[in-house]
């Protein structure tokens, strides 16, 4: 079973910077997709960055230009290197990884950004 467990997260003061790691086992890490989802209080989790097998990057509009997703294949780990945080961007942050059609998810890392 894939095993993906982010690490990270806490609190920071708007403008300031936090970078995600989410570690991944149990998988072939290169030829998955991974992402970064945002679930902010009381919403439903959103899209934030995925990375290809590739390394092809995309960003959601609201985060392009400060954040930067990346991947290390040689040490099976994603990060998110998240900088300008806005008080918006505090919530849940989850690892995700995909691979025809099948998603797994890490178990959410907190983020509180105060204003």
């Amino acid at each position: 079973q894939v095993r993906l467990v982010e690490s990270g997260g806490g609190l920071v003061q708007a403008g300031g910077s936090l970078r995600f790691s989410c570690a991944a086992s149990r998988m072939t890490f290169n030829i998955y997709s991974m992402a970064w989802y945002h679930q902010a209080p009381g919403k439903q989790r959103e899209l934030v960055a995925t990375i290809s097998s590739g390394g092809n990057t995309n960003y959601t509009d609201s985060v392009k230009g400060r954040f930067t997703i990346s991947r290390d294949n040689a040490k099976n780990t994603q990060y998110l290197q998240m900088n300008c945080l806005k008080p918006e961007d505090t919530g849940l942050y989850y690892c995700n990884a995909e691979l025809e059609y099948r998603d797994y998810w890490g178990q959410g890392t907190q983020v509180t950004v105060s204003s």
